[in-house]
């Protein structure tokens, strides 16, 4: 377990930093006099398109990764491992499917989107570079995690192309770029040059061996792997669709969608900064997890899974009620253009929804690891079910916020079928006592900060409310030891500073 913490913590050091780099790239992209928020709207349904292309595309080769990476290793030696081989040439082959479907059905996109989101069918085939880039990392980061290295992967996607963001924002910014036309088409790239950097990295440390010769493991798993991909393709087609149905619905169906879908997406970033931890747990645990399957070692799975639980809901709700004690007075003081400020009551249910995904702990990764990964297709067909029509309805219902409540209510479902699941097939469950200390200490000290600080305004009020705030709830958590992971941090910091 320490050596996951270490990653863990490491890992999220790496994606905070990212999520810094990240806001400097939202205030330029929200800043009253540099970009319209339709265009800002167009970069997040970029984002939105490009991920759908890449669920497309992959073909569920991520969880085959994940699933057989110990068996490909325990039985065959490096210039043998035909698993990143078959994987790329499966994504390839998948994208090239994505980019003929695309085509074939531009018709579709003109009409859908053509009226509230004109600016998206002006750059569509631009899209597809990204999806393309974003498909070979998912499938190179999957193949480094597995490797045991996911303080790298972390530092490319959540580090390197936001850098690359923030490189041609600032070469528009000085007229380098001379309009938004070029810039949108810089930013088509940032996905293909991380995954470059990604493939040159496993290239010269080699760890990437290409080899075209069926190996002996695939000939003997090829009818599982088949299954498990046809299973969790589905799964994970469900899975993305779910994340990004409701931009796809406020671009097509809200009147000025692109501008809409713009404020929706700040709201919607700022809730990534309180999933940044999870992105760290998950790349470091996904190995272990496969390893204790295997192994059948039930013990260390109800320690990760529990482990994962506690931490992740405290770094959750903490993060949500700092930037909820935040949001409006930030986009005033920091001059942000004020129609941002529709996107308040939306950021309240997304951060909600992180909140419950993260506080159950990686579920998802445990089932999609074992032998019963077939419930991920299951759940998935029942979470789509649900969100696909509550967003339609909610959206027209109550425009920005519908979409943000029909997620809080999926997801709050979705999250509730995964844990039963667990505790009824392998007596796995999330929860303690400490999860529950942990919300209402949380809401403590949101309500003291808030009512002590309300009215405190500018850069004076940011930094009291967020000090004060981090100090008690953070101090409440240390003093009253609700996770096994802090106090050894706490210990190391301590002998590190000499206190």
């Amino acid at each position: 377990m320490s050596n996951i913490r270490r990653q863990s913590i490491i890992s999220s050091g790496v994606v905070y930093i990212g999520f810094v780099v990240g806001l400097l790239n939202i205030y330029f992209f929200t800043k009253q006099d540099l970009f319209l928020s339709s265009q800002y709207g167009l970069t997040t349904i970029f984002i939105a398109i490009a991920t759908l292309m890449m669920a497309f595309s992959t073909l569920a080769m991520p969880s085959y990764i994940f699933k057989f990476y110990p068996y490909y290793k325990d039985n065959l030696p490096p210039s043998k491992n035909d698993m990143l081989s078959i994987a790329l040439v499966v994504n390839t082959i998948g994208f090239i499917l994505v980019m003929v479907a695309g085509l074939v059905f531009r018709h579709l996109v003109i009409r859908k989107f053509g009226a509230n989101s004109p600016e998206l069918v002006r750059y569509y085939a631009w899209i597809f570079p990204m999806g393309f880039g974003l498909a070979v990392f998912t499938i190179l980061e999957a193949y480094t995690w597995s490797l045991k290295k996911p303080v790298l992967t972390s530092f490319l996607r959540e580090v390197q192309w936001r850098l690359l963001t923030t490189v041609i924002i600032v070469l528009f910014y000085f007229g380098l770029i001379p309009d938004f036309d070029l810039f949108i088409k810089l930013y088509a790239f940032t996905y293909p040059a991380i995954a470059l950097t990604l493939l040159l990295y496993l290239l010269f440390t080699k760890n990437l061996h290409f080899t075209f010769r069926i190996s002996k493991v695939t000939r003997r798993y090829a009818k599982k792997i088949l299954t498990l991909c046809l299973f969790v393709y589905s799964g994970a087609l469900i899975f993305y669709l779910s994340q990004v149905f409701d931009s796809l619905v406020i671009a097509s169906v809200l009147e000025d969608g692109t501008a809409k879908a713009g404020i929706f997406g700040l709201a919607s970033i700022l809730t990534s900064v309180i999933q940044a931890p999870q992105r760290a747990v998950v790349a470091t645990t996904i190995p272990h997890l496969s390893r204790a399957w295997k192994e059948r070692n039930m013990e260390l799975l109800q320690k990760i899974y529990q482990r994962s639980s506690i931490n992740l809901l405290i770094f959750a709700t903490g993060i949500f009620l700092l930037i909820l004690l935040n949001y409006k007075e930030s986009i005033l003081t920091f001059g942000i253009n004020e129609e941002y400020l529709l996107g308040f009551n939306a950021f309240i249910f997304l951060g909600l929804t992180r909140v419950v995904d993260l506080g159950t702990g990686i579920n998802t990764e445990i089932i999609g690891t074992s032998n019963y990964w077939r419930f991920q297709l299951i759940s998935g067909v029942i979470l789509l079910l649900l969100m696909l029509p509550l967003t339609l309805i909610l959206a027209r219902k109550y425009d920005i916020l519908g979409p943000a409540i029909a997620q809080f209510v999926s997801i709050s479902i979705y999250n509730a079928m995964r844990i039963i699941f667990l505790w009824k097939k392998f007596r796995l469950f999330p929860f303690t006592i400490h999860s529950l200390y942990a919300l209402l200490l949380g809401i403590a000290g949101y309500t003291l900060c808030y009512y002590l600080f309300r009215s405190m305004h500018g850069f004076p009020g940011l930094i009291c409310r967020s000090l004060a705030f981090i100090i008690l709830y953070a101090g409440s958590i240390i003093y009253f030891k609700l996770s096994p992971d802090i106090m050894p941090v706490v210990e190391a910091i301590r002998k590190r500073l000499k206190i």
